[in-house]
């Protein structure tokens, strides 16, 4: 089935382009994900949405159709962390790898995933393969306090088309949004995600409490969902879907954060973590505050019951 019929809605562009509901959406977005339609539809849906922007509702629907193809992690006791990872590094070392490895520390069970998405970047889970955690290629049971980590091509080969698309086209398109926010893992677990432009801000607020999300929103380092460093980030945690501010943004960004380092390749980013976990360098404060936020969002969505009539992922 073609798509041409939701493209003559979403294609008139900035001003005439009409809103897709939840139910077209998720079509849509499964066709694309099952590669039935073609190239070129597939290049006419990413640019038409990057002029057009995505709505609630169509945000809701992309999600859906992925959590109705991608397989589920399951936990073997506290609730899974999902540390979605696509940016790396450019200009400070990717911390995403330490935060992982400090959630599990505290006893949490981690599942990053990701993707390179733009070249010459340092990725988490490079980092992560450097400290000896291999990739997995299956979902599984984790057990608390592991990590893993997967490419998005075993989460949905799909999925991983339409990001790789970006290097075509140049540009972003919906599936870079819906990986920040998709739950590859059972009903309880925590996503946590991030956002680069306080406008993002108010679309993944509204998305975590339509769909019911349990997790954490921050401001990112570099599109990574692990904290900057060098500042004070304000938090915001969601139960089920409800809201609640953790902490308010602070002022000032700080000149140097003791211990990091100025390289970013592979190595020096994998000793650094090394040297934070084992205590002979600090763990940056906003990374530390980061930890005890996930942890307190885990200790409630295992203490609150999952409704009668779960949210329709």
């Amino acid at each position: 089935m073609a798509i041409s019929h939701y493209l003559k809605e979403i294609g008139r562009g900035a001003r005439g382009a009409k809103a897709l509901d939840r139910e077209q959406a998720t079509d849509l977005f499964g066709q694309i994900l099952d590669g039935g339609v073609s190239d070129l539809e597939t290049g006419a849906f990413c640019i038409a949405m990057r002029i057009k922007g995505e709505t609630l509702d169509e945000m809701s629907g992309f999600i859906d159709a992925t959590h109705a193809r991608i397989p589920r992690f399951q936990s073997a006791g506290r609730p899974i962390v999902v540390l979605p990872s696509y940016n790396g590094a450019r200009k400070l070392p990717v911390l995403t790898p330490l935060l992982a490895l400090l959630l599990a520390r505290e006893g949490l069970p981690v599942l990053l995933h990701g993707m390179r998405t733009e070249a010459r970047r340092v990725l988490a889970s490079d980092v992560l393969a450097a400290l000896g955690i291999a990739p997995g290629t299956a979902a599984r049971t984790l057990d608390d306090g592991e990590v893993t980590h997967m490419d998005t091509r075993h989460l949905h080969p799909g999925l991983a088309r339409l990001l790789a698309a970006r290097e075509l086209i140049g540009l972003r398109n919906p599936a870079h949004s819906v990986v920040k926010l998709i739950n590859p893992a059972d009903a309880n677990a925590l996503v946590i995600s991030s956002y680069t432009h306080p406008e993002y801000f108010d679309t993944l607020g509204a998305t975590y409490h339509a769909l019911g999300m349990n997790g954490l929103l921050s401001r990112g380092l570099e599109g990574e969902v692990a904290a900057d460093p060098r500042r004070t980030p304000r938090y915001d945690g969601f139960v089920r879907g409800r809201h609640q501010l953790l902490q308010s943004q602070g002022q000032g960004t700080a000149s140097e954060v003791p211990g990091l380092p100025t390289e970013i390749d592979v190595a020096t980013t994998a000793r650094y973590t090394e040297q934070v976990l084992g205590g002979r360098l600090p763990v940056p404060e906003a990374l530390a505050a980061q930890v005890q936020f996930i942890v307190r969002i885990a200790q409630q969505v295992t203490q609150e019951p999952l409704p009668s009539c779960p949210v329709t992922h």
